[in-house]
């Protein structure tokens, strides 16, 4: 996968984060956890920017480091929000699905770069 499809495809995860975030409640315990989630997807796509502009392989690892805990983060806000509210669970599931290839694809990567 190029650079700049993964740049494309963790915006696009933020963007989908944040129109799922608008379905939620508005009571305290959801609006809490809409904000993690909302802070983790877009550090999601915050840092994969950051990491293809990285001055060396360590900050490169580094920050791809940071995105893998940030797309499990965002896997773990959504298990929670789904337990909580029940609100669109369709696209929750898409969500989590993604945070998890995403986890999965930025791992493979800095495995790669770590040999």
């Amino acid at each position: 996968m190029e650079h700049n499809d993964l740049k494309d495809r963790t915006k696009k995860f933020a963007l989908n984060v944040i129109s799922y975030s608008k379905s939620l409640g508005n009571d305290l315990a959801d609006t809490e956890m809409a904000k993690q989630l909302l802070r983790s997807a877009m550090s999601v796509g915050a840092n994969t920017r950051s990491a293809f502009k990285g001055r060396g392989r360590n900050e490169f690892n580094g920050k791809l480091e940071m995105v893998i805990e940030s797309a499990d983060e965002c896997g773990y806000y959504l298990e929670l929000l789904e337990a909580q509210s029940g609100t669109n669970l369709e696209l929750s599931d898409q969500l989590k699905q993604e945070s998890e290839e995403l986890t999965s694809i930025f791992g493979s990567i800095v495995k790669k770069n770590m040999n």
